[in-house]
């Protein structure tokens, strides 16, 4: 079975991107230990675009229902909020494709 892709993207005004990337890189050892131990997790990305003043949480995972599980992680709705109230705007609904084709270089 492929993976499922999960995208969950953040817009801000430029003059606040630094500000939410450090909260972003902040949030790593809030985020991580409870996502690591969940059920499906393939592999997980935050990444930054300074030119598009976005944010991103992009992550594979087994399956669609192991994908959801983010859906009611309290550590990651609790920031959520902390991130909204400093200027950002999160794309929603939170984005889960199904896998069409993949490339494993080297794999």
């Amino acid at each position: 079975m492929a993976p499922v892709v999960r995208a969950s993207i953040l817009r801000c005004d430029p003059d606040r991107f630094a500000e939410l990337r450090q909260m972003m890189q902040d949030a790593d050892p809030v985020l991580r230990p409870g996502i690591e131990a969940m059920t499906g997790l393939l592999a997980f990305y935050a990444g930054a675009d300074e030119a598009t003043s976005s944010l991103s949480n992009i992550s594979l995972w087994a399956t669609l229902e192991d994908a959801k599980q983010l859906d009611s992680y309290q550590p990651m709705l609790e920031l959520g909020r902390v991130f909204t109230l400093n200027g950002a705007i999160f794309e929603r609904p939170t984005m889960n494709y199904s896998t069409l084709w993949m490339l494993n270089p080297g794999g």
